[in-house]
């Protein structure tokens, strides 16, 4: 059975997510495509909208055959990591391919661009070095660095958000070296920021925009989605009445930094550089969690950076931990989500050739990452009222869930 590998988030499962999926099992001649996500918290640092249970079953309802889970210590992590996270998951389940959307959309560009970058290693590193010793921020340091080491931005603009997650899959899967085919397809009618709902393809930016406008889901949001993830969506808000934002963890996240000491904070993943004293200095004041990351943003620390730093402070991840899950070269379990019948044919042989645990509930493996995955549900869900905490989390102890399109 050929297999095509994913790397999502769904927040939420939109039309250009359908089209991802069509256009890559056409574009791979897959027989099963098999998706890993993030679960409750994103590479951006933020909550995702819905939980990553109510997401799962929509892609498997829209074409997906497998969902997997990306582990948290690798979903909320910069470009570079959290594509060598999603790509050893991927390799671990045996795909074949893997297929990413970006604005570029000829593979060609990004297989030249990985190989000038291969060819001038040294120049790339001491002008990205430079660049962060002046104070830029790394997406500004890497674009000179990428100018340095002769990629042609006319070839690929590595300035666009898709195509550098994109070329960061594929110096994940050359560095593998173990046979996966990349592949892209390019990106239609929206931005990636686009903040307006323009056509039945939108960006996931406007639709969540457009959702927390409205107390109920609006005629053009229903418009954007496929009708799998439009249920989900009002199941969730039904269940309890709320969409995720990080306004939500303010009270609990200015709780947390503080009643800790600087010392502490230090020991936090993303807290570098002596930014524990500015955190705690702006810490009292800050009136909304957008006023704070707004207080402490600086040309070094972007928003996206700052976010996830505080996703760590939630979730107590520290440095020492994080550092070695992501020196790893094998992740060490692969959690799976849901799967239609066409998953469970292509599991029940490929598990037999797995070298790492395949595991469906949290209960069954004892792993420190798992340790750090339940806190982080356990947090993403402590907004909820008690009882919906405790009955959402109760997913977490089944089987995985099974569509039957």
């Amino acid at each position: 059975m050929k297999t095509c590998g994913l790397v999502v988030e769904y927040n939420p499962f939109h039309n250009g997510h359908v089209h991802h999926i069509n256009q890559s099992r056409q574009t791979s001649e897959a027989d099963c495509i098999i998706a890993v996500m993030s679960g409750s918290f994103l590479q951006r640092g933020e909550p995702a909208i819905i939980d990553k249970f109510h997401r799962a079953k929509a892609a498997l309802l829209s074409g997906a055959d497998i969902i997997l889970e990306l582990p948290y210590v690798y979903a909320v992590q910069g470009s570079n990591f959290f594509a060598d996270g999603a790509v050893r998951v991927l390799n671990e389940i045996g795909v074949d391919s893997i297929c990413f959307g970006s604005e570029s959309g000829d593979i060609s560009r990004f297989l030249y661009a990985y190989h000038q970058l291969e060819a001038h290693q040294n120049v790339f590193s001491k002008t990205l070095t430079a660049g962060l010793d002046e104070g830029l921020s790394y997406p500004s340091a890497s674009k000179y660095a990428y100018l340095a080491a002769g990629i042609d931005p006319s070839k690929l603009d590595l300035s666009k958000p898709n195509n550098i997650l994109g070329f960061s899959y594929v110096k994940s899967i050359m560095a593998l070296n173990n046979g996966i085919r990349p592949l892209t397809i390019k990106r239609i009618k929206n931005d990636y920021h686009d903040a307006d709902i323009r056509h039945a393809i939108a960006s996931a930016t406007s639709i969540r925009q457009e959702l927390l406008k409205h107390e109920h889901i609006s005629d053009a949001v229903q418009h954007a989605l496929p009708d799998a993830m439009y249920e989900m969506l009002l199941d969730y808000q039904m269940k309890t009445n709320i969409w995720h934002t990080w306004e939500h963890y303010f009270p609990y996240l200015k709780y947390k930094v503080i009643t800790m000491s600087p010392m502490e904070l230090a020991e936090i993943q993303g807290v570098d550089e002596g930014l524990e004293h500015r955190i705690k200095k702006t810490a009292k004041t800050a009136v909304s969690f957008n006023d704070w990351v707004a207080r402490i943003k600086t040309k070094r620390y972007t928003w996206t950076r700052l976010q996830r730093m505080f996703v760590h402070i939630l979730t107590g991840t520290k440095k020492k931990t994080a550092a070695r899950f992501l020196q790893d070269t094998q992740a060490p379990y692969v959690r799976l989500l849901g799967m239609t019948p066409t998953g469970r044919t292509y599991l029940s042989k490929q598990k037999k050739k797995m070298s790492i645990p395949l595991i469906s509930r949290m209960p069954d493996l004892n792993h420190e990452m798992l340790d750090i995955e339940e806190r982080a549900q356990d947090v993403y869900y402590s907004i909820l009222e008690p009882n919906v905490h405790t009955a959402l989390f109760q997913q977490e102890l089944k089987g995985p869930i099974m569509v039957d399109p």
